[in-house]
Formats: structure tokens, C-alpha cells, sequence
């Protein structure tokens, strides 16, 4: 671990970004140009005063979790990323987890969403970031691990997965994840984590093994859906969605027309918050 580079390149990284950068407040009193390192922090998920200690080079050696989130907070590219890892005494992230890092282009434009649902899936539909809105409507991602942080392998094993969409549509999204799933199996391999959920779905859902043997392969750029709220009940919303170049990631964002009730609908999600989850969690 080299704690003055690592110290340096933090604390560069850090004076080069902006509030608005981040989707933060510019605020009235602020001397440095750059973030604030209780910002850092808290982007982070971390004490100020761990973070404090890394730009003064008395920290002990971040954990690899670690790294990632000082890398999504200081909008890290994926060479910048690397970098952070080798100079803390950790190898680079691996291929099969780089998929996690979320791309600082899509980052930017969720950060200046703040008033409708917007997240960001890697491939295996795992939420990597999401907005309160996005939060209100679907619940906290960050509670699932391992295979369940897939979205694919949740609505084959958990049937509170499917409650956000309306019972007729169903079988139609089924037949989404699936070819969904058939895509990034094709591009990652079947040594890849892609490989892994249909090796496991295989076994645990004979709806999934059915569908995944009409090989129906597909990428949806764009979609009209209703999605229910436990508490504000049908929301009628547009899916839009802007992927990376490689595919790997897409932002979804959804909305619904001016002066209707579902677009008043995804404002009250801003008031409601979590907090009509926790039963369904």
C-alpha cells in the first residue's frame, strides 16, 4: 500500500469534482472549488474521519468494498478505478466484477434526475445506483447479496418480486428476463456470472428452464408499463433507458405525461419515501 500516493490521488480526485458534479447543492458558503471530504464520505457510506485519515496517510488498507465506493463517489473512470486499487495494495478488480462499477457517464445523468424514478442495471439486472424515486417505487436494492441481487434470479425464486407488476402482465415479463439474461449470457460466456444464474435457475425454476429453451434473446431500449405501489396502487409509466457503449449497463428512467395521475403519481413517491416496504420486505 503506497499511503502518500494514495493520499494525493484522493485528495486530487476530490478537489477536481464539483457539487453539481454529484448532484449536490452548490451552497452558499463554500471556499474550496472542490467536494468537501465529509461529502466524500458520505457518498461513500463512510466516517468522515476513515476518510480523513486515508488523505492524511494514517488510514489502515481499504477493503476491496471499500475501494469501489470511494470509486463510484469520486465518479472514478475504469483506469482511474484501477489505479485506486493498485496504489491501496489491492489488485485490480477481475473482469467478472467490473460489471459493479458504475459508469461515470451514466452516473452523471442519474444525478441530475431528482424528480422521477431513474437507476442504473448492469446486465444481470442488479441495481447499481438508484434515486429516492426509484427507492420509493421499487425499494432499497442495497439489501439483497449474492445471486439476489440479480433482479432475474429474484423473480424466479421470490414471488414478492412480482408484485410490482400487475398479474396479467407477468408472463410477459418473464419472457423479458429470460431473454434478457440470454443476452448477457452470449456476450459474457457461460464461465461468467451470467453462466452462473442459468446454471442455477435451471435448477431451482422449471418456469425459467422452460423459457430459457425457446432462446428468445432481446434487449428492451424502451417500454409502456404499469407498475403497482403497494400504497398508491396501478402507475402508468414510459421506460426509457440509456446503455454504455458496451452494453454492460443500462439507465433506466421512468415517466408519465404532464397533468395525469400517474405523473402526480411518481411525484407523491418523492413524499412516501420506503417506508410502505418494510412489510413487503
Amino acid at each position: 500500500m503506497d499511503r502518500a500516493e494514495l493520499a494525493a490521488f484522493l485528495r486530487r480526485r476530490r478537489e477536481e469534482l464539483r457539487p453539481e458534479d454529484v448532484g449536490l447543492p452548490l451552497g452558499a458558503r463554500r471556499r474550496a472549488h472542490g467536494l468537501r471530504r465529509e461529502e466524500v464520505a458520505a457518498l461513500a457510506v463512510m466516517s468522515t474521519d476513515y476518510y480523513t485519515r486515508l488523505e492524511q496517510q494514517r488510514g489502515p488498507q481499504p477493503s476491496e468494498q471499500m475501494l469501489a465506493s470511494l470509486a463510484r463517489a469520486l465518479r472514478l473512470t475504469g483506469d482511474e478505478r484501477d489505479y485506486l486499487f493498485r496504489v491501496a495494495g489491492r489488485n485490480a478488480p477481475s473482469p467478472e466484477t467490473t460489471g459493479t462499477h458504475v459508469a461515470p457517464a451514466l452516473q452523471r445523468v442519474l444525478d441530475r434526475l431528482t424528480d422521477t424514478p431513474a437507476l442504473i442495471l448492469s446486465n444481470l439486472g442488479e441495481v447499481l445506483m438508484q434515486n429516492r424515486f426509484a427507492e420509493a417505487l421499487y425499494g432499497d436494492s442495497s439489501r439483497f447479496t449474492g445471486l439476489a441481487r440479480s433482479g432475474i434470479y429474484r423473480w424466479f425464486t421470490d414471488p414478492d418480486e412480482r408484485l410490482i407488476y400487475p398479474e396479467h402482465d407477468r408472463e410477459r415479463q418473464s419472457r423479458a428476463q429470460v431473454a434478457n439474461l440470454r443476452a448477457a449470457y452470449g456476450s459474457m460466456g457461460p464461465r461468467s456470472r451470467a453462466g452462473e444464474l442459468v446454471r442455477v435457475l435451471s435448477r431451482e425454476s422449471a418456469e425459467f428452464a422452460q423459457l430459457w429453451e425457446r432462446h428468445e434473446v432481446a434487449k428492451r431500449f424502451e417500454d409502456h408499463k404499469v407498475l403497482v405501489h403497494p400504497q398508491l396502487g396501478e402507475i402508468e409509466v414510459d421506460c426509457q433507458a440509456l446503455f454504455t457503449e458496451d452494453q454492460s449497463q443500462a439507465l433506466l428512467v421512468l415517466t408519465a405525461p404532464p397533468r395525469t395521475e400517474a405523473f402526480d403519481k411518481l411525484q407523491l413517491l418523492g413524499v412516501l419515501g420506503t417506508e410502505t416496504f418494510v412489510s413487503r420486505a
